[in-house]
């Protein structure tokens, strides 16, 4: 009777005891309360001299483990984040008020910001979207825009827009320890890197559909719709503002003063400089090539209108003679030629047939008809 009171005294206390036992010892094997990141988290590792450490902690937790080790930084993924997510970011990792505006945003134009200790990169993203035929509606470009937090230990980009995922970025730095090294600017050149190859692919799939128009628009039967050209080239438009504008922000980063990559980085970005160059003087081709077109097509039309409006005034001369002796016969005067004769009407139609044959000879021959 008294262990069993006993037992029903410390009963609850031994309860709140082994969970207090069992949460220390889960804080003492992950060193911090187990938390779970938002969904918006793409993912978040901690890498100490290029090579990932095991595990997904908290963006949080993360950062402090970074902070504790040498040569270490974070990388934190987010894709289309909500106000709460990047304000409890932005006070983990220490970013202003503006910088947190920014991010939360999506359509801004490339461009290179340095928000105290903290760098912006904005970067716009491109893909192709295959289409089965052009038509006038056809979207063949989806843009989004990759923005890149640069600080002492961290990294953050944040994504907009389905285009541009960074999956394929994380694996193949990881693969290369010795470049992921170099901190944070490392994260920023693979990232630059990959838009800059998205864009090369873009160009190449909107290279073909040139071709396909430019075939249509001088094919001998020129079924190519003038609404289909005009629509490639809004998405050219498009494309162009998304690849043009980095030429600046990227000179700034391989030529400016210290506070962007390091030395050992500075050749990389000249690389991914130079592939930009050549796609944008794809795009300038492109352009040029598009506006040729588009040319050429409305001269076809202005020449095809003019082809109709000759051939109208040709039957309409030829009918007019036609309507000239059936209207002065119509007249019903009283005095007239060959009124009286028995071959007078018979006569009459010869010289309307004679006439329209006549002139129909002299239209074909003179290509209006």
């Amino acid at each position: 009777m008294e262990r069993r009171a006993l037992t029903t005294l410390l009963g609850p206390r031994l309860h709140t005891l082994v969970g207090r036992l069992r949460r220390q010892a889960g804080e003492t094997a992950t060193g911090a309360t187990r938390r779970v990141n938002p969904d918006a988290v793409v993912d978040c590792a901690v890498y100490v001299n290029g090579r990932r450490e095991t595990g997904r902690l908290h963006y949080a937790d993360a950062y402090a483990r970074a902070r504790r080790s040498r040569n270490a930084f974070v990388w934190l993924g987010l894709h289309d984040p909500g106000a709460a997510v990047l304000a409890a970011v932005g006070q983990v990792f220490g970013l202003d008020e503006l910088t947190v505006a920014q991010a939360l945003t999506d359509g801004h134009r490339p461009t290179v910001q340095r928000h105290g200790p903290v760098t912006l990169l904005v970067l716009r993203t491109a893909a192709y979207v295959a289409e089965g035929e052009l038509t006038a509606t056809s979207e063949v470009v989806d843009t989004g825009d990759v923005m890149v937090l640069l600080g002492d230990r961290f990294v953050v980009t944040v994504r907009h827009g389905a285009s541009g995922a960074l999956a394929p970025v994380r694996r193949e730095i990881q693969g290369r320890p010795s470049l992921l090294a170099e901190g944070p600017w490392a994260v920023a050149y693979a990232v630059t890197a990959r838009m800059v190859d998205l864009y090369l692919e873009v160009a190449a799939h909107l290279e073909q559909d040139l071709e396909r128009v430019e075939e249509s628009v001088f094919a001998p039967d020129r079924n190519a719709d003038i609404q289909q050209i005009y629509q490639l080239k809004r998405e050219l438009v498009e494309f162009k503002r998304a690849v043009l504008p980095l030429q600046e922000p990227l000179r700034a980063l391989v030529s400016g003063p210290d506070g962007g990559p390091p030395a050992g980085l500075r050749r990389w970005y000249v690389d991914v400089e130079g592939r930009l160059t050549r796609a944008v003087d794809r795009i300038t081709s492109y352009d040029e090539l598009l506006n040729s077109i588009l040319q050429s097509r409305l001269t076809q039309l202005a020449v095809d209108q003019n082809n109709d409006m000759r051939k109208i005034a040709a039957w309409a001369a030829i009918a007019a003679t036609q309507t000239a002796v059936a209207g002065v016969y119509g007249m019903n005067f009283a005095r007239m030629p060959e009124l009286s004769w028995r071959y007078g009407y018979p006569a009459a139609l010869a010289l309307m047939a004679t006439a329209a044959f006549t002139l129909h000879r002299m239209f074909r021959r003179s290509g209006w008809l």
